[in-house]
Order: C-alpha cells, then structure tokens, then sequence
C-alpha cells in the first residue's frame, strides 16, 4: 500500500506549491528534501557574520499573484515592498533611471525620439505578452503522442487546449499576430534597434534577454526571453519588481507554511537516491539512507536531465527519450556573488545615495557589448567586460546587515560551466575580483567597501542547488525548449513518457523564475488522473 498519494522530490518553490494545491485538494502529500532547509535556489541565510542575503534567486517580480492569493502567502508572513527606482544603467558620461509611473519622461531625458516611440512599443510587447500571460497557468497542448497517449481522455484535453490556443491567436488584429511571431522568432537586439536610438535604453531592455540567458542579445529568440521577464507583477502593478522583507527565503517559508497548514509533510536532509519504477510505472523513491517511500504518483522539481539522467533507472526509459533528454540544453552562464559592505557605492555618473540605488543596476551600456561579451565567453570561458546586474536590498530592507552597513547581489553574465583546460575551482576567485572591479570602475570606491563576498560558480549553482549546468532556469528558455516542447515534444503536460511520473519544476512549462506556475500547473494536472483514475480504474494509466 503506498504511503502517501504524491510524493515530491525538491521543496524548492515550485514543490511547496504543489504541495500545497494537492494537500488541499485533499490528497496525501509527502515532500523530501535534498538539503537542511526549504526554499532550492530561493533561500536567505547568513554568508558573514551579521549579513544576510538571498543566495542564488535574488528578486521577486513573476511571482504569479494566483499562487500569493491562493496559498494566502501574506497570512503566513510574506512581505513583498516594491523599488523605488526600477532600474538604473550607468553609461561612461550619463546614466538611465528608470521609475515604475514614469519610464516615458525618463527615455525623454536622453532621447526624445526614443520617448515618442515608447507608447508604440509598450503597446507592442503588451499585445503579444497579453496572449502569453493567459497561458502561464494553463497546460500547453501535447504535440507529440506516444502509446502512454492512446486514452479518450488524453486525446480530448490535447485538442481542446489546441482549440483554446487557436481561439487566443484568432483573437489577435494583424499587428498583434505580427508581434508574436516577432517576439518568437527574432533578436531582442534586431527589435529594439528597429525602436531606439539611445544605447542606454536600448541595453535596458536588452538585459531581459541574457538573463540567464547564455546568448547574445542578436541570437534569434532572444525576444522570447526578453518577454519572459514582462510577465510579473509586484502588489497588484505590472512590470514592476520588488523585494521580499528577509530575502528570497521569505517566500519559501510561507510557502512551507502554507503547504504544511493544508496537510503535506515535508522531510529535509532527504536526498533521493532512485525512482522507483515497476511495471512501467513510478511508485516511490529510494533515498540516499535506503529507507523506501512507496507513493500513488513521482512528482520532480528537479531539473528534467537530473531526473532522467540520474534518478530514473536504467532501462525503465526508451533509447528514444534518453536520447532526447540528453540533448536537453542546461547552461546559464550564471556567476552569483553576495557581497557585505561598509557602505553604498557612489556612481560617478550619479554621485550620492538616493533612489537609484534601490534600483537594479545593470553594468552592460550597450547591446554591442553584450554581445562582445557573450562571444569572449564562448571563447575564453568569461568576458573581461561581464555583465552585471547588482541589487543592494538592504536599501530595502534593514534586517539583512548591521546599521550603517549594506548587502549586495552581483547576478554576473556570461561565465561558462565547461572551462577548457581549467577548473573553477582554480578560478572562481579571479572572476569574483573581476567582477568587483567592473562595478568598481562605475562606483570608484566599491572595492574598498568590501568586507567580506560569497561567490558561486556555474559549478557550485550545479552542486549546492541541482542547477543542472548551472541554468537557472532548469533548461534553456530557447525556442525548441519552451511551450510544447517543454521539457521536450510529447512531455510538456507534466507528465513524461512513465505512468505516476510528473515535472513540476522550472523545467516544465512556462519555465524558470520565481513563479510558482509549475507547481500550480502540475498539481492541477495530477489531482484530474487521480479522480478519473478513481472514476474509471485500470482504463486510466496515470
């Protein structure tokens, strides 16, 4: 008899969600954890004595406001303040400040052109993401059918989430159509070179392209992910992003709360050794002690080549769908840094304290030198001009460092996983003086108002947090691996080619971020085969 109808492997944030939705629903839920603490890469804790920060995920925006609502995560404690400024781009003799009520009035400042064609392309990005944001919370349609696919059922829900995706793009004027077949299959840098003249702002939204993003700003589909990071919301206001009192940590204790509070048990310092498999069937997990945990369904918040590749047997999968996950695409480019400071940075663009430094900054002036700095990545394993985005959340939040001082987040890009002929042992601490430097250079004084800094490696995202490649996002968000093809053609119903075997993580669909969507999304699916499972019997194989 199994001992739980879901068992969940990872607490990260996706897994307490789906905790939560399938513990309400009713259903058994035991949720086994790698590490001492919930949370995966959205955690808060001490990296020098008297400084706390977020460690890996660092800033809150795509948290979906269905999954806050839902798991009523302000009741369990979560306080979410928004940045006074949103973003700040330092340039060699002016700088962009970007606030959330007036973008329009702050592109005029450099560019009036620029500030005329902002309406056009706000409007533009807004029709296209309108369409997209419906789908967040929404199955993809299964473009791929395989035996475990024969069911009636099965084939009813594929071709009416086809007919809902077919009525949502039918809906679409002609300029509309245009804007989301652009934003699939073109440049972020070709699209915002056709609307702006100003470096600065053009680098502004060009960033949403490479976070996270192992690419050039120019490589098609870039677009995509530049549109990704519009989804968000923070407190009801759309594109606009905020900080959670606490750190990243804040969210993932409520959302424990919330998960406990409705009925799941969460183990910690459980790692997983192997799925269970029988029959063709998932049914529980061994863990790394050998205590066996037999469960109705399997549900993964790991990276999909982790689950397939590592915790799924050898043999239980077809040549077929190994080969395919093989293939799967996880390299973020990520380096990440937390920093201790004996005070703010003074920019020499924009000398003093002030809004800005609530901000996020982003050292990238340009789009061209994004792209030099992916192409010397490709090469020489990291750019000596990196990109940057520092976050100083103590501006926000005075629990995270003792009075007077601050912290501070370097999310770093590009930093290759793979370095030939070295080690990232032997070089994590050269980048890391690199990357000080670079802010350095825009906030002469930095480096010397550095205490003490924690830095983490694409390998060290890898082995601390499963990040598979280092990708933040459990799988590239390119255009074969988003959508239907998410994790891969056939899989993006959260179900993969194993009965009782279900994603739930950032590498399901709509992808990475702090979004809570996959849990959401999964649940949903799994809580519909357990009720026609119960309705119908052995005619349901899920």
């Amino acid at each position: 008899m199994s001992e739980c109808d879901a068992l969940i492997i990872g607490a990260g944030h996706n897994g307490l969600a789906c905790a939560f939705y399938l513990a309400r629903a009713g259903l058994r839920v035991h949720v086994v954890e790698r590490l001492a603490t919930v949370g995966g890469a959205a955690v808060t804790e001490e990296f020098h004595p008297g400084f706390r920060n977020s460690v890996a995920a660092y800033t809150v925006g795509l948290l979906h406001p269905r999954v806050i609502a839902d798991m009523r995560l302000h009741a369990h404690g979560l306080k979410v303040v928004e940045r006074k400024a949103m973003n700040f781009v330092p340039g060699e003799s002016d700088y962009l400040l970007t606030t959330p009520d007036d973008m329009q009035g702050a592109i005029a400042r450099l560019s009036p052109r620029d500030a005329a064609a902002w309406p056009a392309y706000s409007a533009e990005i807004d029709r296209a993401g309108d369409v997209l944001r419906q789908w967040l919370l929404r199955t993809p349609p299964n473009l791929q059918q395989g035996k475990w696919r024969t069911h009636w059922r099965d084939r009813l829900r594929q071709g009416a989430r086809a007919l809902r995706l077919g009525r949502d793009l039918a809906g679409l004027d002609a300029a509309g159509v245009g804007a989301v077949h652009d934003l699939f299959t073109r440049s972020a840098g070709d699209m915002l070179d056709r609307w702006f003249e100003n470096d600065l702002v053009k680098a502004l939204f060009g960033f949403d392209a490479v976070v996270g993003n192992y690419a050039s700003p120019y490589t098609p589909g870039s677009a995509y992910v530049q549109l990704h990071h519009t989804f968000g919301e923070v407190n009801g206001r759309r594109g606009v992003w905020g900080h959670a009192i606490g750190g990243m940590g804040a969210i993932t204790q409520a959302m424990a709360k919330a998960a406990v509070a409705a009925g799941a048990k969460i183990s910690l310092s459980a790692p997983v050794r192997e799925v269970i498999v029988e029959k063709g069937r998932a049914c529980g997990v061994v863990l790394d002690d050998g205590v066996t945990l037999r469960a109705g369904a399997v549900v993964a918040n790991v990276n999909p080549k982790l689950l397939y590749g590592k915790l799924v047997p050898d043999g239980a999968l077809t040549p077929a769908f190994s080969a395919r996950m093989g293939a799967y695409r996880c390299e973020s480019a990520t380096f990440r840094m937390n920093v201790a400071l004996s005070e703010l940075p003074r920019f020499s663009v924009l000398p003093g304290q002030g809004d800005h430094l609530t901000a996020g900054v982003i050292i990238a002036p340009s789009l061209r030198y994004m792209d030099r700095a992916y192409a010397q990545a490709r090469l020489d394993g990291w750019s000596s001009q990196p990109i940057i985005e520092m976050l100083i959340p103590s501006t926000l939040d005075d629990t995270l460092a003792p009075e007077g001082a601050h912290v501070a987040s370097l999310f770093c890009q590009h930093t290759a996983y793979e370095l030939e002929g070295r080690s990232w042992d032997d070089c994590r601490e050269t980048v890391a003086d690199l990357m000080i430097a670079t802010v350095d250079a825009q906030a002469p004084g930095f480096a010397k108002s550095v205490i003490a800094r924690q830095a983490l490696s694409p390998r060290d995202l890898e082995d601390r947090f499963g990040l598979v490649g280092g990708d933040i996002f459990h799988g590239a968000l390119g255009l074969d691996q988003i959508f239907s093809a998410r994790p891969v053609l056939g899989a993006a119903d959260y179900r993969g080619p194993l009965a009782g075997l279900y994603h739930c993580g950032s590498g399901a669909h709509p992808g990475g971020g702090v979004t809570g969507a996959p849990g959401h999304n999964a649940a949903r699916e799994i809580i519909g085969d357990m009720r026609a499972r119960r309705m119908f019997g052995g005619a349901v194989r899920r």
